[in-house]
């Protein structure tokens, strides 16, 4: 059955193979990042909230707000990185690959943010 399916010759994807592969592995780079971002939310509002002694109202708020923004930027990664990659098939087909500057930008601001809130966090919780 699966040599029929191939005895029609080479398909329009497998003359970029090296592109696809390539868009492929960026997938999943994107994917681990992700996962990443997601973990670090994770890690900071559970060290947060097993260390009683430094609980704060402001310390509560930040710990679950970068807790919340990381599982928000870490699912928009994802879905980001999907729409790329669907879209980067057809361009890479088609010859007619772009760079996508507007998605890096912003995912690279929401990361800063993110940071900015957690050099935050850890500035009052030394202070206190």
């Amino acid at each position: 059955m699966t040599k029929a399916k191939y005895q029609n010759g080479p398909t329009k994807d497998s003359k970029y193979i090296q592109q696809h592969m390539a868009n492929e592995r960026t997938l999943l780079a994107w994917i681990r990042t992700a996962i990443a971002i997601i973990g670090v939310g994770f890690l900071v509002t559970n060290l947060h909230f097993t260390m009683k002694s430094s609980l704060t109202q402001l310390g509560d708020f930040l710990a679950n707000t970068i807790g919340m923004a990381s599982v928000v930027l870490g699912i928009a990664t994802i879905i980001i990185a999907m729409v790329s990659y669907m879209r980067k098939i057809d361009a890479i087909n088609n010859q007619s690959f772009y760079a996508p500057k507007f998605t890096i930008i912003l995912l690279g601001l929401f990361v800063i943010i993110i940071a900015v809130v957690f050099g935050i966090y850890f500035s009052i919780l030394l202070l206190s």
